[in-house]
């Protein structure tokens, strides 16, 4: 009933009988309704009139299209709140009839491309929402179908880039959770008090971690792999911070006097990789993420300080390639990472109940080592199951971050030219010293 009512089809109780007097729209409503139709088939109009070749007529443009939508509208106008029940079938006949004719006589010409034929079928649908009071859906439905009609280079870039491989690896990692992860038992396993290994859950946090990897990866496909240094330290970040780090320190050997511009990006990387542990912990808590924001932007804003003063003190036009991981869509990929996941929990448990809270910073702190993912979607479950392990669990997530960069200041610094090195160890300690505050600042 509410819904009827929300479309302007009239209650059956309330049905105008014959010789009663129908309810009409006042002007201003059926000027917003129409202006808005009037608009978007516009919006339309003018970016299919943009697409087209000077030297190509085709049958619909922007006033064409705007025409549609107005006629899409009226004629719902008179469906529904006139009573005309024949009126927006006909209309969309016609429409109908018109764009499939259009589309015969181009097929013939050898065009079979049917964009606009049906964009037009899609903006009298938009007008049919505006005349049935639904503006809002109406311009979210254009804006969306805008978008759709201007990523048409980007779209075939990505299609070029994306090879058969993986197609194939997200087709088979799609099958597997949808078929796989309702099939797992959702409960734990384990002797007492460790018994936290939940098969489900494992899988689940494989399958986010995946979709934020496979992200960084569809990124890296579309913008491709070789850019400036700074843009390639960001990049690298989404996908390897990790990789950045040791690819730029081994360069640097080769090229001592790109030393200035690769620990640039090699910090960029490494402030990247602050903000990304935060979008990971908020897929599974939302709350540990805003306890943990803070503290990962402290060292984020750092980050940020720091690259800029390096960016100012050196520029250079040197490319660097992206150091593309393995698709993380990939059974492999997935599988290595539940299993480092499942160990990682079944450690930061051991530690929690044996040891304290100390020893979940002692976990962390080793963990963090080798891999920030893991812990730190480990201790958004624990978070996640008690709320009271907030600040533990946030202040676990920041020395494993700390660890982790540590770690990969140790790499750089052993790994590249001197003056790779006499850059990143001040670099590292400043970072390390904001580390220290962030962990206390999360209490």
């Amino acid at each position: 009933m509410e819904l009827g009512k929300k479309c302007g089809i009239p209650d059956e109780s309330k049905r105008e009988r014959p010789g009663a007097k129908i309810h009409r729209m006042t002007p201003l409503e059926l000027a917003a309704r129409f202006g808005t139709a009037l608009g978007l088939g516009l919006l339309l109009g003018f970016e299919r009139e943009r697409t087209k070749p000077a030297n190509e007529e085709r049958f619909a443009g922007a006033r064409t299209f705007a025409l549609f939508c107005l006629l899409g509208a009226i004629s719902t106008h008179l469906q529904l709140d006139l009573q005309i029940p024949w009126a927006m079938p006909a209309a969309f006949g016609a429409v109908a009839s018109i764009v499939l004719a259009s589309y015969v006589m181009t097929a013939r010409a050898g065009d079979v491309g049917a964009t606009t034929e049906v964009s037009a079928l899609l903006t009298f649908a938009i007008g049919a929402l505006c005349g049935a009071g639904e503006e809002a859906l109406a311009t979210a439905v254009a804006v969306g179908a805008l978008l759709m009609l201007s990523i048409k280079p980007w779209s075939r870039e990505l299609a070029q880039n994306i090879e058969a491989a993986d197609v194939e690896a997200v087709v088979k990692f799609a099958v597997i959770t949808v078929i796989i992860l309702p099939l797992l038992p959702s409960q734990t396993y384990g002797p007492e008090p460790l018994n936290v290994l939940n098969p489900y859950k494992v899988w689940l946090m494989v399958v986010l971690i995946s979709g934020l990897n496979f992200a960084s990866y569809v990124l890296v496909k579309v913008i491709g792999p070789e850019h400036g240094i700074g843009l390639t330290g960001l990049l690298g970040g989404l996908v390897s911070s990790t990789a950045v780090t040791l690819g730029f320190s081994q360069r640097s050997r080769a090229e001592p006097h790109l030393s200035p511009s690769l620990a640039l990006g090699i910090l960029i990387a490494w402030t990247i990789m602050f903000f990304r542990v935060v979008v990971a912990v908020a897929l599974i808590d939302a709350d540990l993420a805003l306890r943990l924001a803070p503290a990962m932007g402290l060292l984020g804003a750092v980050g940020l300080i720091l690259c800029a003063i390096l960016l100012l003190s050196h520029r250079t036009d040197q490319k660097a390639q992206v150091a593309s991981r393995a698709n993380p869509f990939e059974l492999g990929e997935a599988v290595k990472f539940g299993l480092v996941f499942a160990a990682v929990t079944l450690m930061t448990k051991a530690a929690q109940v044996y040891l304290g809270s100390g020893g979940l910073y002692l976990a962390g702190a080793l963990a963090g080592l080798t891999d920030v993912d893991a812990i730190s979607l480990s201790m958004a479950s624990l978070a996640q199951a008690k709320p009271d392990t907030l600040a533990v669990a946030a202040r676990t997530i920041v020395i494993a971050t700390m660890s982790n960069t540590m770690a990969k200041a140790a790499m750089a610094i052993s790994g590249g030219a001197p003056e790779l090195r006499k850059r990143i160890a001040p670099f590292a300690a400043i970072l390390l010293m904001t580390g220290i505050g962030a962990a206390l600042l999360v209490g």
